[in-house]
């Protein structure tokens, strides 16, 4: 008879996601929609956290309420955490500090990783939803250069205006528009860009848009997670051939 330790109350779900307390729509792509996950994943919403709250103003005023949440995503059987918005590089260490399970606050994160890919002469540009707000603080957080290029959409843009200002609609066709404007951009303003890494984690569905656009590798925290996810819950390989020839 073969028994097994337990100790959790969910199992197979061990990304839990630090959701901001919002109502706009989320499709397939963004990271609060769970269609967009190839694996489970558990959420949990950090009232009051609004994008206003995190993305234009001081997010450690949240700082209580993240942990609260974050404890919440542990107890239940997360083995991981991660975020909606890569704004909350600035709570990394302390949440990291207050969970004791690996925290991936920000795609931010990826920075480092993606420019040591690079060939000599390239580096990594930046897409934020707001580049007036994204400062050196967020980018130290991550341990990113200060010198990377950042560049983002702007106020006035359907993409920012719904998110940011938390709107119950949005015209998708024309936030496609805005990243891609913003994407030409950054690359325009920037002919060394070897990858582009977005910052927001609601630029996922126009990744790929980007990437055709701009010819460049595009990171997400989609892309981030995943890499995350998999170390969580490592894959199982089955320890025999299937397609040996016979001898």
């Amino acid at each position: 008879m073969t028994t097994f330790s337990g100790g959790k109350t969910i199992y197979g779900a061990s990304l839990g996601i630090l959701m901001l307390d919002t109502r706009f729509p989320r499709i397939p792509g963004d990271t609060g929609n769970a269609q967009t996950w190839p694996f489970p994943v558990q959420y949990r919403i950090v009232r009051d956290a609004s994008p206003e709250n995190v993305v234009l103003k001081d997010p450690g005023a949240l700082l209580d309420r993240f942990i609260v949440a974050g404890r919440e995503l542990v107890d239940s059987g997360c083995d991981g955490i991660t975020t909606t918005c890569g704004f909350l590089s600035l709570l990394q260490s302390e949440l990291s500090a207050a969970l004791d399970v690996p925290v991936a606050t920000s795609s931010l994160m990826q920075v480092p990783m993606v420019a040591a890919t690079l060939p000599p002469g390239k580096r990594v540009g930046i897409l934020t939803i707001s580049p007036d707000t994204l400062t050196p603080a967020h980018l130290k957080a991550a341990n990113v250069a200060p010198d990377t290029p950042v560049m983002g959409t702007a106020p006035d843009t359907q993409f920012a205006r719904a998110i940011l200002r938390d709107l119950p609609e949005m015209d998708f066709a024309q936030c496609r528009e805005d990243l891609c404007t913003a994407a030409l951009n950054l690359t325009g303003a920037h002919p060394d860009l070897g990858a582009i890494v977005l910052e927001c984690t609601n630029m996922v569905p126009y990744a790929d848009d980007i990437r055709r656009l701009t010819g460049l590798p595009v990171y997400s925290i989609y892309s981030f997670a995943c890499w995350f996810q998999a170390g969580l819950i490592p894959r199982s390989f089955p320890l025999n051939l299937t397609d040996a020839r016979p001898r």
